[in-house]
């Protein structure tokens, strides 16, 4: 029997052979024309784009008025999101009607996004606004707050206690907006309501 009809009789088993061969021959010339992939020794968190000591951040709304105020003794900006980390951070968040004082307030760490849309405080959370008015200061204790300062909104589903002359309130969960004066404590609500004093 002949090559040639040896191969004509095993056509379809020959071919096969001869693609992966032919395949296996032209992943290694691309294996040997292709560059080499750069190897990076540096291990860890992404690096800052920059980091500020003893900062102060202001945003702004669309409308150029200050939505929050920052300070922290140390700021870091992500390249990746753009994002801002904060140490330590104490914080202003303006009120949006006439009349009515900002809160202050401060925790362990802050985030906010590169629009300035979220910010996040994590670990304790001490807020306070200063009296006005009719109306009694307000000191508030809790955690891990999610606000959105441009809507001057928060939230929080860790234990929270609020404080606001001799009424006490305190709960599971909170949400509150900030501009309307309403907070609403969403389990384990507790409070403590006594009469207001008359007028003489």
């Amino acid at each position: 029997m002949s090559l040639r009809t040896w191969l004509r009789d095993r056509r379809l088993p020959a071919t096969i052979v001869v693609l992966a061969l032919l395949a296996g021959g032209a992943q290694l010339l691309l294996w040997w024309i292709e560059p080499q992939v750069k190897t990076t020794d540096f291990v860890g968190p992404p690096r800052s784009g920059y980091t500020l000591s003893n900062a102060r951040v202001t945003e702004f709304n669309v409308e150029g008025v200050p939505s929050f105020h920052v300070q922290s003794p140390h700021v870091e900006r992500r390249e990746g999101d753009e994002s801002l980390y904060f140490n330590s951070p104490t914080f202003q968040i303006p009120a949006k009607k006439p009349g009515i004082p900002d809160w202050d307030g401060n925790s362990l760490y802050g985030w906010t996004d590169r629009a300035g849309m979220l910010l996040k405080l994590q670990g304790p959370v001490h807020m306070h606004r200063p009296p006005y008015a009719d109306q009694d200061a307000v000191d508030m204790q809790t955690s891990d707050v999610t606000a959105w300062p441009k809507e001057n909104r928060m939230e929080t589903a860790a234990p929270a206690r609020i404080v606001q002359g001799p009424r006490t309130m305190s709960g599971v969960g909170m949400r509150a907006n900030l501009t309307d004066n309403h907070m609403e404590l969403l389990d384990e609500s507790q409070g403590t309501f006594p009469p207001r004093k008359r007028k003489s």
